[in-house]
């Protein structure tokens, strides 16, 4: 392997000593740094302005003397001010990119010992993000005194910028993902892996990204609650320092929507008595959540585009523009694509805030989780009401029974899951959730004869629809009990993978199909349906 280093002249340090043989005695960097044992140097880059050339000039005959088979290279950078930061790091930058500093079998050094200290950390900054491939080494004297040192060689440390190779801090840094992680689940152990493997990106996103974040998935699958998860994680890590602003666009119409977003003056428009701030401006700083935002008005979408791209917007009523630096997530429960399709949402918005777009499963597709999510519920529930409830073994069995069996829907997730807890806690005596109030429950939740048989004339109507009058004498019983399910399940979703992701949730758990929404249109094609002749 050949050896490169890269070093500064040092126009004070290097330059101890003068011109005579005292020089010898003296310690100096550069002639230490060639002179180190245990690390042969095959090529020297030096760099400096073109005044030190006489000073580079002599380095350069005396490391020849002491260090034959090193190669001094003299790399010219003008410097007006090698304490100007975004000069040096500029011109270091444009010098990174040279070719020699990016060959195979080639180990890299930098010097970090000389130069202003400006320019050690724009070498560091750029070693650090490897733009130089390289890690850095140290030269001191031996006993530390620079014009007396016994040993003109001194001595040398070598870092190596790759975490990856140190136990100890990789450990810690793992722990710490850890425990951000938990955070993100607000202390669930959830057990299901394709959404843990979710949570694991959404973190990684989180405390490294700015950019937009779309959360989506059906109603009550926890966007909200993530979305101000994610804020607080980037609060304790220092990424936002301002307030979390959370905005349903569902109750947003017309001008409305502007003027909550983006303020107005007083005066604007009728009623407008006293100027208004607006959520884009409070949330300067922080993170604005857009939950629903497929029921943005059009015209609204297109202000917040600018609003996201450029932070300015212009309040209604106003003569001047407002900026507000903040950091959006958005989330929905519909198909944007569709929506765009359909003429309802800007193409161009949703190019901007997809960039990291995540669905967060509903309950029924994370049955493993729902056992921790139901102490997570108890939790709540005592924390809420200062009443510490609880199962008997009896109960909490029953309960999990219900909870788990494939024809409990959970439609409203864990909305629904909540509501549960929260009837149960409120009837349990001393705390006590008891089988006879898990079955009340259950009982409470689950269809009457009454609505079975609406039900049943519902599903009659409903296939007759899709079938024809005639269809009970072309099919049997058992394929028509399923099918009148699966056309529930697409009527109520955004899209056919949408409603794909809710039929075949087991299975795509399980890796077993690598087309789904292939998979249920083929289903419907039994039946000669389309998807979107079921919305109708």
């Amino acid at each position: 392997m050949k050896t490169t280093v890269i070093s500064v002249l040092g126009t004070q340090k290097d330059a101890h000593g003068g011109y005579g043989p005292t020089r010898w005695d003296t310690w100096r960097p550069t002639i230490g740094l060639v002179q180190q044992d245990t690390l042969p140097i095959d090529e020297l880059h030096l760099i400096f302005n073109r005044e030190f050339l006489p000073l580079a000039n002599r380095i350069k005959e005396d490391i020849a003397s002491v260090s034959p088979e090193t190669e001094v290279i003299f790399d010219n950078i003008e410097l007006q001010n090698p304490w100007d930061f975004e000069e040096v790091y500029e011109k270091f930058y444009d010098y990174s990119k040279s070719p020699c500093f990016h060959e195979e079998k080639t180990d890299y050094y930098i010097h970090m010992t000389t130069g202003s200290h400006v320019e050690q950390i724009c070498l560091f900054l750029l070693a650090e993000s490897r733009h130089f491939p390289a890690k850095l080494i140290q030269t001191t004297p031996k006993e530390g005194h620079v014009r007396h040192s016994k040993d003109p060689k001194g001595t040398h440390t070598i870092i190596d910028l790759d975490l990856s190779r140190y136990d100890k801090l990789a450990t810690r840094f793992e722990s710490e993902r850890q425990d951000d992680l938990t955070f993100l689940k607000q202390g669930i152990d959830t057990k299901s892996p394709a959404f843990n493997r979710l949570i694991e990106t959404i973190e990684r996103v989180a405390v490294r990204s700015i950019d937009p974040i779309l959360l989506s998935g059906p109603t009550g699958a926890g966007k909200t609650q993530l979305a101000k998860q994610i804020y607080l994680l980037k609060k304790q890590t220092g990424k936002v320092k301002g307030r979390f602003v959370a905005v349903n666009c569902a109750t947003l119409g017309g001008d409305l929507a502007k003027s909550a977003l983006f303020g107005h003056k007083k005066g604007a428009f009728s009623g407008a008595g006293t100027d208004h701030t607006g959520f884009l401006k409070e949330a300067d700083g922080g993170i604005i959540f857009l939950d629903e935002i497929g029921e943005l008005p059009l015209e609204a979408q297109t202000l917040l585009l600018k609003a996201i791209e450029e932070k300015t917007f212009r309040p209604l009523g106003a003569t001047a523009d407002e900026t507000s630096d903040f950091q959006l997530i958005c989330g929905t429960n519909r198909d944007l694509e569709a929506e765009v399709r359909n003429n309802k949402f800007r193409r161009d918005l949703l190019a901007r805030i997809n960039l990291w777009s995540f669905c967060l499963p509903g309950l029924a597709a994370r049955r493993e989780d729902i056992a921790p999510n139901l102490e997570y519920e108890l939790n709540r529930y005592a924390s809420r009401t200062g009443k510490f409830i609880s199962f008997n073994k009896q109960a909490r069995e029953r309960f999990l029974d219900y909870a788990l069996h494939p024809t409990t829907q959970w439609e409203g997730n864990f909305r629904d899951l909540n509501a549960m807890v929260t009837r149960m806690g409120t009837l349990a005596d001393g705390g006590r959730i008891t089988l006879d109030l898990v079955e009340e429950e259950i009982a409470r939740v689950t269809p009457t004869p009454a609505d079975q048989a609406s039900d049943d004339a519902e599903t009659q109507n409903l296939l007759a629809t899709h079938l024809g009058a005639d269809y009970a004498e072309h099919y049997d019983a058992f394929d028509l009990v399923q099918l009148a399910h699966v056309i529930r399940v697409c009527r109520t979703s955004d899209s056919m993978a949408d409603a794909a992701r809710k039929l075949y949730a087991v299975s795509m758990r399980a890796k077993k199909s690598a087309n789904h929404t292939d998979r249920l249109s083929k289903y419907l094609a039994k039946f000669n349906l389309k998807f979107r002749s079921l919305l109708s």
